[in-house]
């Protein structure tokens, strides 16, 4: 009876951990913010959820948020900042459109190919001039996100890429559906997962949370920080110029202004999502999810006869809850940490 009862007991404390961790997991307080969200919509208007368009926006729109959070994410871990991300969607978002136009019958795996490229290099140029002229990362790219948007105008002009330019082939991707479910929330999803088994289970990602919480001492350490940084730049750029490809797929109409303010929302999202701005701190499933909660508040709002400025109020108050919130963490854990030296002295 005795070993019966010790076998059952490690079960049940590990069932009691994963409880614990999971009611506890700053995600699951911004997973139940996004559901309170559609409840209360839903209740307002049925239609915004039991609809097959409510349904299916639900899961669309925020689909190209999210793969630039995510990406804004993992900069944000290793203790930088990408403010760029928009600009890099604006102009894979119109590389995308110039490739069908000029070279009529091109794959669409050599559309993809080139955007996530183009993505990716303009990643690099960011993460090359934070790693190797020691200039904050907030400075360097917002200097490139101004150079990028030139660019892109400069490239753009008054010209735009309509829909009638894109092969059908290509914007059947914004709208098709696979059970149910669209594509491009698919491939967002197949993203995160990657992203998120990278940090988690191979050891160039948990080194990027090393970095972020003490930079000084992952050089002490020996970690590569210069090659760390420069690729979580590159990831980030790249996921970008991913956001833009499929943004030419979703809405078929390309101007200078695709992608304006998107960095903005990738950094509140990973920050609402308890991506921590100091670093080290945070998963990519958090940005995720505040990604979610933060369009579909912009949905949900005018539905519960809620105005414009008060639409605004609640993502900075959500911005500003989170930090806060960060904030608080730091110091109970700093606390703890204190007094677990105390007792085993």
């Amino acid at each position: 009876m005795t070993t019966s009862t010790a076998s059952v007991q490690p079960g049940t404390s590990s069932a009691t951990k994963l409880v614990k961790s999971i009611a506890t997991a700053r995600e699951t307080g911004i997973l139940i913010a996004l559901v309170v969200v559609i409840v209360a919509a839903t209740l307002s208007n049925p239609t915004f959820l039991f609809s097959a368009d409510g349904f299916r926006d639900l899961l669309l729109t925020p689909s190209l948020l999210l793969l630039v959070a995510v990406g804004s994410a993992i900069v944000i871990i290793t203790r930088n900042v990408d403010l760029s991300v928009g600009s890099v969607v604006g102009l894979t978002a119109y590389l995308t459109g110039r490739m069908f136009i000029d070279f009529p019958g091109v794959p669409l795996i050599a559309v993809f190919a080139g955007g996530v490229f183009l993505g990716g290099l303009l990643g690099l140029i960011n993460g090359s001039l934070v790693a190797f002229a020691r200039v904050p990362a907030l400075v360097i790219t917002l200097g490139t996100m101004y150079i990028y948007r030139g660019v892109n105008v400069a490239w753009t002009g008054s010209d735009r890429i309509n829909a009638s330019d894109l092969p059908k082939s290509f914007r059947s991707l914004g709208t098709d559906q696979i059970v149910g479910i669209p594509v491009l929330t698919i491939i967002a999803v197949v993203v995160l997962i990657a992203a998120a088994w990278y940090l988690r289970n191979l050891r160039s990602g948990r080194e990027m949370y090393a970095i972020g919480s003490d930079p000084a001492a992952a050089h002490l350490y020996g970690l590569r920080v210069t090659r760390r940084v420069i690729s979580a730049f590159v990831v980030s750029g790249a996921l970008s110029g991913l956001a833009g490809v499929l943004y030419a797929a979703r809405y078929g109409t390309v101007s200078s202004s695709a992608g304006f303010g998107w960095e903005l929302q990738a950094i509140g999202a990973a920050v609402i999502g308890g991506v921590a701005i100091s670093g080290g701190v945070g998963t990519v499933w958090g940005a995720a999810i505040g990604a979610f909660l933060l369009l579909t508040i912009n949905r949900a709002l005018p539905i519960l006869g809620i105005d414009d400025f008060w639409q605004r109020a609640v993502v900075g108050a959500l911005i500003l809850g989170a930090i806060v919130l960060d904030r608080v963490l730091a110091v109970r854990q700093h606390r703890r940490l204190i007094a677990q030296r105390e007792e085993t002295r």
